[in-house]
């Protein structure tokens, strides 16, 4: 592999996609439930949450270094700036050419999705939010991941507006039992930035980046994510008991609680922060595992009623 595509490979965190990817599949199970999914509208959805990421990471990796956050005591990965490989000039080139790519992405998902002019405007409005979010995380002089907003945002984009805004672009409307597998699409996303908060909390606590595992301490932390991980599987087990269908399709969900919680008495066990780094992408891999495996099961109800 050409070594300048290995370091944009690496700063773009490929690990961390599957954050972004979870509520478009979701979103779209949900929206095959009813009879309307399109598969060109989910293929651009995907896209485009891609493309958010991404830019998310590039952001954070400029922001942090910026700010002094990146540094040798930090646990995680070593990111393309702190490294030397990439300059904070190239970085920003980076970051504005993937907004455009993402405006380009947003825009072909709204309007080939979208017949209302209306719609496309509040989706257009949704976009740049989401756009502005993923910048101001770290970057800026106010970044509000460093106040410890960052878990709220997640929530948000990558739960409520991740699944039910999905959901919309197949369906054109909006379901009121959307609002519990959107939160446990979002608290799982939540979760996995609280691993990331509690493995740099020492480093994160020193520079003054105030994040909810910071500003809860250590043990307290762990409660939090406990408390997450429960709470997304009861939303998505709740939403699936509510469904018109026999109770045994259902029963195959049951693995993503034992997954679940296999990982949330790892994260408890843990005695210092360094022993969290490894954690990291077995997080992401249960919220990938519990949201397709909700997806399989909103899918298997479909054909079978």
């Amino acid at each position: 592999m050409n070594q300048s595509v290995r370091i944009w490979l690496d700063a773009a965190r490929p690990k961390t996609l599957p954050l972004a990817l979870v509520s478009i599949v979701t979103g779209s199970a949900l929206a095959f439930s009813t009879g309307k999914m399109s598969w060109s509208v989910a293929l651009l959805a995907l896209l485009t949450a891609t493309l958010l990421q991404i830019l998310s990471n590039l952001a954070n990796d400029y922001g942090d270094a910026v700010k002094g956050t990146d540094n040798d005591n930090r646990l995680g990965p070593m990111r393309a700036i702190q490294s030397g490989e990439v300059s904070q000039q190239e970085m920003r080139k980076a970051i504005i050419l993937n907004v455009v790519l993402t405006i380009l992405a947003g825009l072909g998902l709204v309007l080939h999705a979208l017949d209302s002019l209306q719609n496309i405007l509040a989706f257009i409005g949704l976009g740049v939010l989401a756009i502005v979010a993923a910048i101001a995380y770290t970057v800026g002089n106010k970044p509000y991941g460093y106040v410890g907003l960052g878990d709220i945002s997640v929530f948000i984009f990558f739960g409520l507006l991740g699944v039910s805004g999905t959901y919309f672009l197949h369906t054109g409307h909006i379901d009121s039992l959307l609002f519990l597998p959107a939160v446990g699409c979002g608290l799982l996303a939540v979760a996995v930035l609280n691993v990331n908060n509690m493995r740099d909390i020492e480093n994160d606590s020193a520079c003054g980046k105030r994040t909810v595992a910071v500003r809860l301490g250590e043990r307290k932390a762990k409660v939090y994510h406990f408390s997450l991980l429960l709470c997304a599987v009861i939303a998505f087990a709740l939403y699936l008991t509510l469904q018109q269908s026999p109770l045994w399709i259902s029963l195959p969900f049951i693995f993503s609680l034992i997954v679940v919680a296999k990982h949330g008495k790892a994260v408890w066990k843990t005695t210092q922060p360094a022993q969290i780094a490894p954690m990291m992408p077995i997080v992401v891999k249960c919220s990938l595992f519990t949201n397709i495996l909700f997806s399989g099961v909103v899918i298997a109800q479909t054909l079978m009623t």
